[in-house]
This record gives C-alpha cells, structure tokens and sequence, in this order.
C-alpha cells in the first residue's frame, strides 16, 4: 500500500468520512495518458476515472505528462500520486460534503526529463485514451515545430509524437488508434487540434500510411467541461480543512459538486470512455454544441468579463461578489441581459434563463474558494474565445452597446495596466495590493499603457490580432468603453458599478 495511504490509516482517519483506494485501484492497467497536471483535469476526469475504477467498471489508470517547469510534480512523488477531493456544494436541496481520494493517476512524467519514457507509454498495448488541458493557448500550430526533438516544443507536437511512435510500434494496426478528449475551453477543440495534427504530420512527410491511420483509427472529440475546482484554499481554509480531514494533503483539490463533461463522439467512443457511466454529467453524444455555448458564454464569459472588475474593487473571491450588492448585480444583468441574448447559437430562451439562474447558485456556493485573480489567467485569450463572438452576434441582433460588456471590456484594460516589471513578468496594483499580470499580452500592455487612456482603449480595440476583428468598427462601443475606464480611474470600482446599476441601462443604440 502506497505510503500516503498508511499515512492516513496511522493518522486514524475513518474510513466512513475519507473515501481511501483500496489496493486493488493500484494495480491497474495504465490506459490514459493526460497532457496536463492542473486542477481541472484532477477534479473532473481524474476524479471520474477514480469512481468508475471503485466501481469495476473503467478499470484503468492514468499517466500524466507535465510540460513546464515548477509547480506540483514533486509533490505527486511525495503523495504517491494521490490526493484529495473536496466536494462541497448542495444538490437537490441537499448539502453534500464528500472526501475522496483519489488513486487514479500512476505516475507524473515530466516532458523535459523524461520524453523517452513518454514515448515508451505510446507503445502500450494497454494504452487507450489521450486527455488534455493545456490551457486557450496549448491548441495552436507551432510554425517551427520539431517532432524528433525531446520533447517537440508544442502541445500538438508532442502528441502528434506519440501517435506516430505508436503507429510504428503496431505496424499501423487500426485497433491501436486511440481516442484523443482534449478539455481546453476552446470552440470545436477537438477539430482544431485534428487540423493542426494534420498540418504537422504533413509538414514532417509521415507519409500517406500514417496520415491515413492518423485520419482512421484514431477519434479526435471535441469537449466541452464545466466544474469549479478552485483546487488548494487559502491558508485558513486549509488549516481548517487538514485538522478535519486529520492528515496534510500538498495536493487537495476543492471542488463543487455540479458536472458536466460533454464528449462528441459516437458508440466507440462510449465504450472506450466506460467511466462516463459512473455519473450521469458525463455526456457522450454526437452533437454538443448547445452545452458548449451555454457554458462558454454564460459561465465563462460572465466570469472572464467580471474578474477584471472584481480585483479593481479588492473583491477576493467569485462568493464574496455574489454577497457584495453591486457586484453581484453585475454579474447577474451581464450574464442574463447581455450575454444571453447574444450567444452565436440557437438557444430556448427558457433553457438559457434556467441554465443561468443554476450558473448564479453555483456562483455562491459557499465551500468553494474561486478567485477572481485566478481567472484572469490568459485574461486576453479567454475574453477572444469567449465573449467577442457573443459581442458580435449581440451586435447583429439588436445593432447596440452592450453596456455591462463595455464595462467588462474598460476593467480589463485597466487590469493589464502594469505599475512595475521584474523578471520578465508583469505587475500591477489594486486597492493597495499587488498582482501579477499572468497575460501573454502583458509586455504589449505595458508598452500600450506609456500612452493616455483614450488612445490606449482606441489601440487596444483596433487590434485585430488580439480579437481577430476590429471592435471600434462597432458603433458606439470604443466610446462607451472609453467613458467607463475614465470613471473607473475617477471614482473606483465600486462607485462605477453603482452608478452603471442605478441607471439600469438599457441597451444604448448604436449611433
């Protein structure tokens, strides 16, 4: 028995309250292998597979590949690769407070240090699926991508990598194809990452055999995942936590209680991912674009528009907003005036208020610690992927200024505004606190903000790379986003927001 879970048993932790692996979990087949460490993949298919392998019905483990330096890899060899899940939420009008942990992943591999042993997992008879989370920015074609170097320097490439190795260690056999799920919050992430598969295999001439069986054998799904896993708390909540739980835990992953994970695919794909049967959030099915749009601009885009605000206004944490007045207000007329309406999708009305009054409630679960700093991770990527289509087709609609999404917009830029620079990163500063600028469009920021506010606001939304389309060619909406970021440098986050709600605005015309 791993030395984590003597750990726990020592410590006299019952088994009734922490749900332990039994040993059998250990000795199972490794038949994923996940491009990514982060607290998403462990608390959502991580966790999965862990249920559906107590359940004898998955049956396997997973092996993780960690591509950048630092972060948790040491701490997996300490725990044995396990760690805890907090669940904390209601359901049903029922408060569920459940600890697992959790025995599914075998071993962390890191990229750098140990590709050859990554690529030895590819030659797995036993090899059966591909996860990833590499972030917005991981699905991108490298134009100068290596595939003999160790480790190719993308995402794509790499995978590209282990399929071709393993497409030589079966001789091209069609029932070694894998099913790949990337989980990146992306539109068609499957598609894209398929496409840029193809480009690369091309470019490095794989020949037509393996374009062939790359095409055939192997299924590329698109994904779409949706569950709020803050991961470690902060310190206070931890402390509480680890004298609860009776043990310490480097890895423990918080997490609500709401899941949903869709999967394009068809009845392969289904039998391959058994584990999806462990929880009826899991849904495969051959057409997912309704769940994706709900969650892209609803959830994420609500959040990725709220999170600049927020930090301004020294709010902490996503439920410290739904109890702050305007805050929460906020989110709620953006999400449900503004956002709803112009989703690029065919939505029910009443499907899209209900989805968003459950987004609202989970908003304010109280046991999960979602900060607001942490979403502005990628902040420029996340808001082109998310709210700019919603933006355009509200635009298309109703030819207006969304005013909560301009107001959205004006805090961003305000947030990438940088007061210091040390070591290759970006700093800016709040209500007396610091923060770290964790954008790959803070150096273009820092430079952009050596100009007044107005001409920052008219640069920033003219650049179509940033957006991939000019947002001051839409009527009204630099000008209100240019009112907005100077009322915020004049009066403060809080002060604008409660300005913006007494006014209730409607949508202003476009002129």
């Amino acid at each position: 028995m791993p030395v984590l879970s003597q750990l726990l048993t020592q410590a006299g932790v019952a088994k009734s309250t922490v749900a332990l692996p039994t040993p059998a979990l250990f000795g199972l087949p490794e038949k994923v292998l996940q491009f990514g460490t982060g607290v998403l993949l462990r608390g959502l298919p991580d966790f999965l597979i862990d249920q559906a392998n107590r359940q004898g019905i998955f049956n396997g483990r997973v092996v993780v590949v960690k591509s950048t330096d630092g972060g948790d890899a040491a701490a997996f060899e300490r725990q044995d690769n396990l760690y805890t899940v907090c669940v904390r939420g209601v359901e049903d009008g029922q408060t569920i407070s459940e600890d697992v942990v959790c025995a599914s992943i075998s071993r962390v591999l890191s990229a750098k240090s140990q590709w050859a042993e990554v690529l030895q997992v590819a030659t797995s008879p036993d090899l059966e699926v591909v996860l990833s989370n590499t972030t917005e920015v991981g699905i991108v074609l490298d134009e100068n991508e290596d595939l003999g170097a160790t480790p190719p320097r993308s995402f794509p490439g790499k995978l590209l990598a282990v399929l071709h190795t393993r497409y030589q260690a079966f001789g091209g056999d069609a029932s070694k194809g894998l099913v790949i799920v990337p989980t990146e919050l992306i539109p068609d992430n499957g598609t894209k990452l398929r496409g840029i598969l193809e480009t690369l295999a091309e470019r490095a001439a794989l020949g037509p055999e393996f374009m062939s069986w790359l095409a055939t054998a192997n299924t590329i799904c698109n994904s779409l995942v949706d569950r709020i896993v803050p991961g470690k708390p902060a310190a206070a909540a931890y402390a509480t936590l680890t004298q609860e739980l009776g043990y310490e835990d480097e890895l423990l992953t918080m997490s609500e209680v709401y899941l949903l994970w869709a999967i394009e695919g068809d009845e392969r794909v289904q039998h391959v991912l058994s584990f999806q049967q462990v929880h009826p959030g899991v849904i495969v099915q051959p057409d997912i674009n309704l769940f994706r749009e709900l969650k892209m601009r609803l959830l994420n885009g609500t959040h990725s528009l709220a999170c600049g605000l927020a930090v301004l206004g020294g709010v902490a944490t996503v439920r410290e907003g739904m109890e702050d007045d305007h805050l929460s207000t906020y989110v709620r007329q953006l999400m449900l005036a503004d956002l709803l309406p112009g989703i690029p999708y065919p939505v029910d009305e009443k499907v899209g208020q209900r989805f968003g009054m459950q987004v609202l409630d989970r908003f304010r679960n109280p046991a999960v610690e979602h900060r607001w700093l942490a979403i502005t991770l990628n902040y420029s990527a996340k808001l082109r992927m998310r709210v700019v289509p919603d933006l355009l087709h509200y635009y298309e609609r109703f030819q207006a200024v969304p005013q909560y999404v301009a107001l959205g917009f004006a805090a961003y830029l305000l947030f990438e505004r940088s007061t210091r620079t040390e070591g290759g990163k970006w700093y800016g500063e709040a209500h007396g606190q610091e923060y770290l600028i964790q954008d790959e469009q803070a150096g273009y920021f820092a430079d952009l903000w050596q100009r007044p506010a107005s001409e920052v606001v008219q640069a920033a939304l003219s650049n179509q790379a940033l957006w991939g389309t000019d947002l001051t060619a839409l009527p009204g909406f630099a000008d209100s986003v240019a009112r907005y970021v100077a009322q915020l440098q004049q009066e403060g986050a809080d002060a604008t927001l409660a300005g913006v709600l007494n006014k209730s605005p409607k949508p202003a015309v476009a002129g």
